[in-house]
């Protein structure tokens, strides 16, 4: 069994922790996804698997930090039932300390519990589950068709008003771009169509071919967006959920206030955090984890597949890159506090040319993209921050 040290050494109060549960397991594999996550028609394959995370959760057992969020990620974390969630988020309790007030989510496929679902929605918040996040893609049934969805518009509406029903007030849903045969009228229609369902959060992905997947070996058959269509295509979606007095707190995130995904924004600061599950990635202590993806291997406890310590040039570089992809930008007091770098002598003749442009907003305390700088974010970080995407 293979164990991290999760020892803080900070003696004073006790530092912040996200969970991330990988749940591998789907009942179609979408065209588009290079994750790992696995076809699974099993009961006893996915009761097995549950066991297993609850050994490794008791392996990395730790009172020391206060966990404040909680993400079953996958795959489709709602394959499970409503028992074997419950046996997870038990053994979370019985080892770590969770926060009264934790950020608890759960992905769902609009598919999983289209005939039980305010049944199997009330049982996920009365075990404390307080956040859905619905993968719906499209509000068009042939573009989610042709990228292997299973679910129709009106399944997705249902299981939404399921949620609603069953008490979730706090929901997010994704909106795919790039889709193959998207136009700006169906993206449009998209948009407009989960606004009036009225989600706390919505974010927004653009289609990646990944090497390997059917689509990507499909992809001469289809009409896909170029670069500028793309880039119309995410103005068009900003400037809509701008309209809808949604935040664009992260270029790919809006939000209501208050509603910001609080786990996922422990990413972006670079906070710490530990996955459990199949190919799962931890960053603790200074030390980043990744999990085995051979489900042989996760089943005997052999959990750890790689273990690397992570220098202060490239944790300083990612702190700048997903700092400034968020709308609070990044700390330059924190830069110097957390890596000894004065903002202005190593990056401000940089930072002034796209400031002037109107892509920067540069204070004496912080920095940040303006709007005009999201649209055009890769290559302003590609030449602050002198790497290629």
């Amino acid at each position: 069994m293979t164990m991290i040290n999760l020892k803080n050494t900070n003696e004073k109060a006790p530092r912040k922790l996200g969970l991330y549960l990988h749940i591998p397991f789907c009942r179609t594999k979408c065209l588009y996804c290079d994750f790992c996550s696995f076809v699974s028609r099993e009961d006893e394959e996915r009761e097995q698997y549950v066991r297993a995370l609850i050994t490794e959760i008791e392996g990395k057992r730790n009172y020391e930090y206060l966990v404040d969020t909680v993400y079953f990620g996958g795959g489709t974390p709602s394959l499970l039932t409503k028992e074997q969630i419950a046996r997870i988020l038990s053994a979370l309790r019985e080892n770590f300390s969770i926060s009264p007030n934790a950020e608890i989510t759960l992905e769902c496929n609009p598919m999983t519990h289209l005939d039980d679902g305010e049944e199997y929605f009330g049982a996920l918040r009365a075990l404390g589950v307080n956040r859905l996040s619905l993968g719906i893609q499209s509000a068009n049934d042939m573009e989610l068709k042709l990228i292997g969805r299973r679910h129709s518009f009106e399944d997705a509406k249902k299981t939404f008003l399921a949620a609603r029903t069953a008490g979730f007030d706090n929901t997010s849903i994704d909106l795919m771009l790039g889709i193959p045969s998207q136009t700006v009228a169906s993206l449009k229609e998209s948009v407009n169509e989960f606004l009036k369902l009225g989600a706390e959060h919505i974010s927004i992905y653009s289609l990646q071919l990944e090497e390997g997947t059917p689509l990507y070996k499909m992809r001469e058959k289809y009409d896909l967006a170029d670069d500028d269509a793309a880039a119309d295509m995410y103005e068009m979606v900003v400037k809509i959920m701008r309209e809808a007095n949604y935040c664009h707190y992260e270029i790919s995130n809006f939000a209501k206030e208050g509603r910001e995904s609080r786990h996922n924004s422990k990413y972006w600061r670079l906070d710490e955090y530990l996955g459990f599950g199949l190919a799962a990635h931890s960053d603790f202590g200074g030390k980043r984890f990744e999990n085995t993806r051979n489900m042989e291997k996760y089943f005997s406890g052999e959990w750890l597949e790689s273990e690397y310590e992570i220098s202060a040039s490239e944790r300083e570089f990612e702190f700048l890159m997903l700092g400034l992809r968020t709308s609070a930008g990044i700390s330059k007091n924190e830069l110097l506090r957390r890596f000894g770098v004065d903002f202005n002598m190593k990056y401000g003749a940089k930072v002034e040319k796209f400031a002037n442009a109107g892509y920067l907003c540069d204070n004496v305390e912080r920095v940040m993209l303006t709007e005009r700088g999201f649209e055009v974010s890769n290559s302003i970080l590609s030449e602050i921050l002198d790497f290629n995407y």
